[in-house]
């Protein structure tokens, strides 16, 4: 970031007013899976990728030029790797979607939310406080119950693949925060050579063999229904949700705006449920209680200021 705003703490008689649209973003984050599994199938993966981020980056691209042409070789250096791990955690999570619920997806995910301060600690030789492992540990029994809802059986490839993925977004986080380039860069600038990178990579993958259809065929073959659902992935939750994180954190806390948006999880097991008609059964019933109570846990447990 240029710089550190302090923020100006909306009166509480306001403060749902810039509560709300973050909280919208954390629904929004939460359908996304359901979202992308409806429109997505093991060969076209690549090609909804491309489509989603192509949408949405030309729109980045003219409201950040002139930040864009400010930016020195190093940042964009840095944000080009940053834009290649992200396409990494992109593919693995949406081929991972492809092969369970929507509802696991959302949950599993949501252990970024202890992995990084894990290794966070690793990184700097920082022991972990006891309640922070307990939280940890309380979390992972979670997602083993989670996967096991028709009963004790191996966790799914996508259940897997989920895991990877929430270990891919806690790279990127520790690489956003020592990456001594992108820490200057400004943030608009920082997502749209990211989504730039990411765009190039899926793009260059769809030229090779064996990776499935092609955009533009599938492109052509979407009804109003999926291109519904990509409108909704590429507006919504990318553009919309960018947005709101830059507004919301110049006028309220860190914490406030992390605390809301950890409740993602939460609202991608309610429509994965309501909407999906996805079932956990006991077990998995049992599993989401045991993870949202571990990442609550321990968010509070690696930052006590945290409310």
């Amino acid at each position: 970031m240029s710089s550190v705003a302090v923020p100006v703490l909306a009166p509480p008689r306001r403060a749902w007013l810039t509560d709300l649209p973050v909280l919208l973003v954390a629904v929004v984050w939460g359908s996304s899976y359901l979202a992308a599994k409806g429109i997505t199938t093991t060969q076209t993966v690549i090609a909804v990728l491309v489509l989603r981020f192509a949408v949405v980056l030309p729109v980045l691209v003219i409201a950040g030029w002139s930040r864009l042409r400010a930016l020195t070789a190093a940042q964009w250096r840095g944000a080009g790797l940053l834009g290649l791990v992200l396409s990494g955690i992109f593919l693995v999570e949406t081929y991972g979607l492809v092969h369970t619920s929507a509802t696991n997806a959302g949950l599993i995910i949501s252990l970024t939310m202890i992995f990084t301060p894990l290794a966070e600690a690793a990184v700097t030789r920082s022991r972990p406080t006891g309640a922070f492992l307990a939280a940890a540990g309380l979390s992972v029994a979670g997602v083993v119950l989670l996967t096991q809802g028709g009963g004790f059986t191996s966790p799914s490839a996508g259940d897997l693949l989920m895991l990877v993925a929430a270990l891919a977004r806690t790279l990127h986080v520790l690489l956003m925060a020592r990456i001594k380039s992108v820490r200057s860069a400004d943030s608009l600038s920082l997502t749209t050579v990211q989504l730039g990178s990411a765009v190039a990579v899926f793009a260059l993958l769809t030229a090779a063999p064996g990776t499935g259809e092609s955009p533009w065929s599938v492109a052509a073959g979407f009804g109003a229904r999926e291109w519904g659902g990509l409108l909704f992935l590429s507006v919504f939750c990318t553009l919309f949700a960018f947005f709101v994180q830059m507004w919301s954190v110049r006028r309220t806390s860190p914490s406030r705006v992390s605390l809301l948006l950890g409740t993602e999880p939460l609202w991608a097991a309610a429509v994965g449920i309501a909407i999906g008609g996805e079932r956990l059964g006991v077990l998995g019933v049992a599993g989401a209680v045991l993870v949202l109570a571990g990442t609550a846990w321990g968010r509070r447990s690696a930052d006590p200021a945290t409310p």
